[in-house]
């Protein structure tokens, strides 16, 4: 929003096109003349970059998806939001739009294509009231002969469909209705294709989702939904529009990307989940079998909570489901050896040349296939033969530390598994003057939030935010590496503990990169080499949910890497996902769709980047090459003679 100045209440965007640049510019030159002669608008800004154009362009693309996103029973309502007018009239139209709004007590987002005269605008609404539907009925009723009056119509983009239907008549008149009847006759004599649109069209309010006889029920939550509204209001923020089922872009939804199955998308399970909610379907089935199959393939990535036009947290929702799912049903052995996979690879680290001996033998992965379901054809990750908290024990730190202290929060896999990350992490930040401090910390409990173990990581959460908060009171910064263990602490630590001390400990958390590229704008300078080395980045999905990569891109960028990124989605793996034998084809599936390729396709001299544990075990797995965490990547460069 850099471009916005001021707080207006509304925003034109005008785009030009020409043959040359010089033509475009001239053209944009006579607007804004004209506007300062004229003095329409307070205020004006330019932009001839492309990137800075598509950003604009984002940003009325994201308007409507925080409008969908409207929290309460009250909704934006598309009914009468594809309404076309000559342009020429449109200032007297709209206010008149607007004056029919007031008259019914209510309010609406406008969006439009000035140049066309087509507007989309939604009155907001609680369906649940009878007054809401007196509404609905009404101000559709009313806009309709505002458009004819303006001899406009109400279908200008959109198509009819059952919200218009019943006004169509109005529109064309008696004489072409009944030629659409014996069209539709004569084409569908049985009237099985999309009954009771265009014609023989019940009314508005018929047939509707929401309506005084909806009710729902609230589960008692561990998980705070009041931000939400509650649970099932949680639920509700899907409203349909199907962005979950996109194939060739972003994140969402991966399980659909690879299924195409209606079921495994977002949309699929807010609808299942509805329809136990909503007394549909018995409240018992909200610890079903049948529902569980339907959350199943859910991999937590996030991806809805940036991508859909609700911003629905489906990963929160399942959470919650699987919390419940297995208090009613018992947990499984593979949930509690995941779930608490920080207990089993510090037991493993005490001697894990054994340890990684043991794991690998064949009759031991077979073994765990046949009785906890671990995917053989997966390999398990390899316990470091020290640990990164005995390397930071014996190293010597700095005799100073002219920029002060840093917490790193040092996450499960860093501290058993690839502990060079922290080592890498370490040595960036000393070098760049801080005093890194380690807590006497337990597991995030992100695997045991994945694995519906909430009353266990709500225990760790306690735990690590009373050792945390005396350094977040004191703006200490806590740095995490791992995107998943680190988001936690701003995301789920909140909601499971609702407390002020688990707020300030998420505000001054931060991934690795955020908190480099913070402290360049407070005078950090480091030594980095002039840009030469190329680098590929796959993001991880919490990181793209939650904070984007951008801040990634940058951190490499000023370390002197060419940065591309590849659109891969998720990886599969998603934590223990992938490894699960139910989970496996589903998981290399979705590694193979554009990821594996992408980074096969790289030379090797090219760095390929990766931030989440997951992501780099995946592309080691599918592409056989090792991804770097940015932290390496960094110490690399600045260790770089």
């Amino acid at each position: 929003m850099a471009f916005v100045q001021g707080d207006p209440g509304a925003i034109l965007i005008v785009e030009y096109a020409g043959e040359t640049d010089a033509e475009v510019r001239s053209k944009v030159e006579a607007l804004e003349a004209r506007r300062a002669r004229e003095r329409f608008g307070y205020a004006a800004h330019v932009a001839h970059d492309p990137a800075e154009q598509q950003s604009i362009w984002k940003l009325r693309k994201a308007g409507l998806g925080l409008l969908l996103g409207m929290k309460g029973d009250k909704k934006p309502i598309a009914f009468v939001e594809d309404t076309c007018v000559d342009p020429r009239h449109l200032k007297d139209f709209v206010p008149r739009f607007a004056d029919v709004f007031a008259k019914h007590d209510t309010t609406g987002a406008y969006y439009g294509h000035c140049s066309v005269g087509c507007l989309h605008i939604r009155p907001v609404i609680d369906l649940k009231t009878p007054r809401g539907l007196e509404q609905v009925k009404a101000i559709a009723d009313e806009i309709t002969d505002l458009v004819l009056e303006f001899g406009g119509t109400i279908s200008s983009e959109h198509g009819d469909g059952r919200a218009r239907s019943p006004f169509l008549e109005r529109m064309y008149g008696p004489t072409l209705m009944q030629a659409f009847r014996r069209l539709k006759q004569a084409f569908d004599p049985e009237n099985r294709m999309n009954p009771g649109n265009i014609v023989d069209s019940p009314g508005i309010i018929e047939n509707l989702r929401y309506g005084v006889s909806y009710k729902t029920w609230e589960p008692k939550t561990l998980l705070d939904f009041s931000g939400q509204g509650g649970f099932a209001a949680a639920v509700e923020m899907c409203n349909g529009v199907g962005v979950c089922r996109k194939k060739l872009e972003g994140t969402m939804c991966p399980s659909y990307m690879a299924t195409k199955d209606e079921e495994h998308s977002t949309r699929g399970r807010a609808n299942a989940l509805r329809a136990v909610l909503s007394g549909r379907l018995p409240a018992s089935e909200f610890t079903g079998k049948r529902l569980y199959e339907v959350m199943d393939l859910c991999l937590e990535c996030k991806g809805c909570k940036a991508e859909c036009p609700a911003n629905v947290d489906m990963a929160k929702l399942k959470y919650e489901f699987l919390y419940h799912y297995y208090q009613a049903n018992g947990l499984p052995l593979r949930n509690r050896l995941f779930g608490r996979v920080a207990r089993w690879s510090a037991l493993g680290a005490r001697t894990p040349r054994l340890s990684n001996a043991i794991s690998a033998l064949a009759p031991v992965r077979w073994l765990l296939e046949k009785t906890v379901g671990i995917d053989r054809r997966r390999p398990l990750p390899a316990l470091a033969l020290e640990t990164f908290e005995d390397w930071f024990r014996r190293r010597t730190p700095p005799a100073t530390a002219p920029r002060g202290e840093v917490v790193l929060f040092h996450d499960t896999f860093v501290t058993y598994n690839t502990p060079s990350i922290g080592q890498a992490a370490i040595q960036v930040l000393e070098s760049a003057g801080y005093r890194v401090v380690l807590v006497d910390r337990k597991c995030c409990g992100r695997p045991l939030i994945s694995k519906g173990m909430l009353d266990e990581a709500r225990e760790h959460a306690t735990w690590n935010v009373a050792r945390l908060v005396p350094y977040a009171r004191r703006g200490v910064a806590i740095v995490g590496l791992e995107p998943s263990c680190l988001l936690t602490l701003r995301d789920e630590w909140v909601d499971l503990l609702r407390t002020d001390d688990a707020r300030v400990v998420g505000e001054q958390s931060l991934l690795f990169e955020q908190f480099l590229l913070r402290e360049r704008e407070r005078g950090l300078t480091l030594p980095f080499p002039a840009r030469g080395r190329k680098a590929l980045l796959h993001g991880h999905c919490h990181q793209k949910a939650m904070v984007g990569t951008a801040p990634t891109v940058a951190a490499l960028a000023w370390a002197g890497y060419d940065v591309s990124e590849v659109d891969s989605g998720c990886c599969g793996m998603a934590g223990s996902f992938g490894f699960e034998r139910e989970h496996y084809d589903i998981s290399v599936a979705l590694g193979n769709r554009r990821l594996a390729p992408a980074v096969k396709a790289v030379p090797a001299d090219t760095t390929v980047v990766a931030p989440g544990i997951s992501c780099r075990q995946q592309i080691e797995h599918l592409a056989g090459r090792r991804a770097k965490h940015p932290a390496e990547a960094v110490w690399e460069a600045l260790a770089r003679p």
